[in-house]
């Protein structure tokens, strides 16, 4: 089996206006999993990705999907990627077998040989009741599963997908989850854009933070989880009104800012422990003795590893979450 990259970028560079939307990006993605480029909007994703699937030229740098040029060897990219953009872009006058068989018969595929693989696919994603409806009555997790299903007619060797659950309701985006889930189980790999910090939790093998348009991070979950600390101290208050007092306490305990969660009663702090679990659980027990000691009532405790969100807020120094 090869352990050619899919995708590697040296000092990808693309402006728009004088403005830099990305900035020097270095990527190296593994085939066969799924890997996150995680940031909030107008981090520089999108454009990324364009650049990757040859819709934009790169004004610098370079880039190689599977070992070819995006710019010299566009073609050959191109027969080996395909990409789900942030909107859906199948026909909405079209029904949803109408649309997979249309783009089937683009592709090359025989009429009977487009129906069937339409077919197939709409089984597989949950969609063949909904199969002699038009696309502009489907609600929004349908359309994007009927968009996923019409860029893997010709399974790729490279799927982007583009915030695929922007706008969806949990329910949907578990489904959307799933089917990527089973797109990487055959043997497809996934560069995945979202703003959405637990959906790179729960799909991405490897991730990349980036943000202003450039990689300001990148490594496993785990990885970046520890690049923050080896901890996170969750507390639940019995009195609201002590919460300011608990705040001044932790952050004197754990030397660590301490986040005010929107329940009133709540407190986040990361806990350093000298980079080991277990002096993080050494420290957090200390900050909960002295909470003790001043006569603030502790209904709840918990320590965690940190959040994505909470290593999302300390690479980028910034309050509020990614979403």
């Amino acid at each position: 089996m090869s352990t050619e990259p899919a995708i590697e970028t040296d000092g990808l560079v693309k402006a728009f206006g004088g403005k830099r939307a990305v900035d020097g990006v270095d990527l190296t993605v593994a085939a066969g999993a799924v890997y996150g480029l995680l940031g909030p909007n107008g981090a520089g994703k999108t454009t990324t990705v364009r650049m990757l699937a040859t819709l934009l030229r790169p004004d610098g740098g370079r880039a190689r999907v599977f070992g070819k040029d995006v710019v010299k060897d566009a073609d050959a990219v191109r027969s080996r990627v395909s990409l789900t953009g942030q909107y859906a872009s199948v026909d909405e006058d079209l029904t949803g077998l109408e649309n997979l068989i249309l783009l089937g018969r683009l592709l090359g595929h025989s009429k009977p040989a487009a129906r069937e693989r339409a077919g197939q696919l709409l089984e597989a994603f949950g969609l063949a009741e909904a199969a002699d409806k038009q696309v502009k009555n489907y609600s929004g997790g349908m359309r994007r599963r009927i968009d996923i299903a019409a860029s893997i007619l010709n399974t790729p060797d490279l799927l982007f997908l583009d915030e695929p659950t922007t706008g969806l309701d949990p329910r949907s985006r578990n489904q959307v989850w799933d089917i990527v889930r089973a797109v990487v189980a055959q043997g497809t790999t996934v560069l995945l854009t979202t703003q959405y910090l637990d959906e790179a939790d729960q799909l991405a093998s490897r991730i990349a933070v980036i943000d202003h348009g450039k990689v300001i991070a990148e490594g496993t979950k785990g990885e970046l989880k520890a690049s923050v600390g080896s901890g996170a101290v969750h507390l639940r208050l019995r009195d609201a009104a002590q919460r300011p007092d608990a705040e001044r306490v932790l952050a004197a305990a754990l030397g660590a800012e301490v986040l005010l969660d929107a329940d009133p009663v709540a407190l986040t702090a990361r806990v350093n422990g000298s980079g080991t679990q277990q002096g993080a659980a050494e420290q957090a027990a200390r900050a909960l003795a002295e909470l003790a000691r001043t006569g603030i009532t502790v209904d709840n405790f918990a320590l965690g590893q940190p959040s994505l969100d909470e290593v999302f807020l300390a690479l980028t120094d910034k309050k509020g979450t990614a979403a």
